[in-house]
């Protein structure tokens, strides 16, 4: 590490402005604070210091999204093999096939968006923000693995500039920049969004997986099952037709997005977060406690399959889970406010369960539930601020009422 220092520290003159690469000085400073804590020190004023800055935190994000996103590999390779009825190939070459399937779009992600984060820096002259470290990270797992990847680029970019950039950057936007990719490409590319197929990769990766479907092979997700199901009951199957518990649901073998599928690695990333204090558990629970009110709600009058699906199974579900843990809890975009993380929350999950149920043109409904709350989450706090400033000025009334009825006496 001495020697990386040493090495940054001669080349960091050629850098500054004046400099020979001084229309750099950006990227340069973003490497540098990613690789070593910045000395720099206050000179005046009074300065809260601790050990944490906004890389630091993104990157203990981006390890709670590890568990989901290595298990999304290797499901994206499981989900193949069983449809090509080539399961015995051995878990090695099941995570290899996954792998493959999805650096590319790991790749077109981070590189599309960190190089106009990179641009937006330098010519605001400011330095790199790091938002984008989770962000180009998220959006490969809320996408199906099929997603083209000219689609990703496309989406990513309108993202980054018009649901951040056009705001000032990390900390200014109002919706999440993942979501708003994901939004962009249900909106312009629904057929790549959604479909029976669109979740299994059935192609062959750089010489892998080569074979065709068996028979019986139908490659429709949970949800995509219950919205398009025409009885008032259905029973969930996986992509050869065997029935599916709560238990497969939660252990995730089932065809979704890339992170979304596996409750359980959501799960150790939640309690990553919890546990770090970088993600809210009071937006969490209110998340999960919404959407279970709203099931329970709906299998009380239901009249179609949707409907009367459990309401713990609804949590089980799509990237409901996923959307709670990674999305919701956006400190940039959600609540801020105490009782306002419980309201927004609350709201979420009430709202992603009603969607998804009650139009089955949008199976998903966490996505837009998630975007809908982030434009109400200011207007939230609004009102919560001033409950509270009502409250205090009330006591404060009766506080002088009975000082000067004491003096009076």
């Amino acid at each position: 590490m001495k020697f990386l220092r040493n090495l940054l520290d001669k080349l960091k003159p050629d850098f500054e402005p004046g400099g020979r690469f001084g229309a750099f000085q950006s990227v340069f400073e973003g490497l540098e604070t990613f690789l070593f804590v910045p000395n720099k020190t206050s000179g005046s004023g009074v300065h809260i210091h601790d050990s944490i800055d906004t890389k630091r935190t993104m990157f203990m994000v981006v390890i709670a999204l590890f568990p989901a996103l290595l298990f999304g590999m290797y499901n994206v390779g499981y989900q193949h093999y069983l449809a090509i009825g080539q399961l015995s190939v051995g878990y090695r070459e099941i995570f290899l096939f996954g792998f493959l399937s999805v650096l590319p779009q790991l790749i077109v992600s981070y590189g599309v968006g960190l190089s106009i984060e990179f641009m937006a820096a330098q010519w605001r002259k400011h330095e790199i923000q790091e938002g984008f470290l989770v962000s180009g990270m998220l959006i490969p797992m809320i996408v199906p693995v099929d997603t083209p990847l000219w689609m990703i680029a496309v989406a990513t970019a309108f993202a980054v500039i018009f649901a951040k950039e056009v705001f000032g950057g990390t900390g200014m936007n109002i919706f999440n920049v993942a979501l708003v990719t994901r939004a962009f490409l249900f909106f312009s590319y629904p057929s790549k969004m959604s479909g029976d197929r669109v979740f299994i990769r059935l192609s062959e990766t750089f010489g892998l997986g080569a074979g065709t479907p068996v028979d019986g092979f139908s490659g429709a997700t949970p949800l995509g099952q219950a919205a398009t199901a025409t009885a008032h009951t259905v029973q969930l199957t996986d992509i050869l037709g065997n029935p599916l518990s709560a238990w497969d649901l939660f252990w995730g073998f089932i065809p979704g997005s890339i992170g979304e599928t596996s409750k359980f690695a959501i799960l150790l990333g939640a309690v990553f977060l919890i546990i770090t204090g970088i993600a809210d558990w009071r937006i969490m629970i209110s998340v999960f406690v919404g959407g279970f009110c709203m099931g329970t709600i709906l299998n009380a009058v239901g009249t179609t399959a949707a409907m009367n699906i459990s309401a713990y199974e609804h949590l089980l579900l799509g990237g409901f889970a996923f959307g709670a843990v990674f999305m919701a809890t956006d400190p940039v975009t959600s609540a801020r406010t105490v009782s306002g993380k419980y309201i927004y929350g609350f709201l979420i999950g009430l709202f992603g369960i009603l969607i998804r149920v009650i139009n089955p043109g949008y199976p998903e409904g966490m996505m837009l539930a998630i975007l809908l709350m982030n434009m109400f989450a200011p207007v939230i706090d609004y009102f919560v601020v001033q409950a509270n400033i009502k409250r205090r000025l009330k006591r404060m009334r009766v506080k002088k009422e009975n000082t000067t009825g004491l003096k009076s006496d």
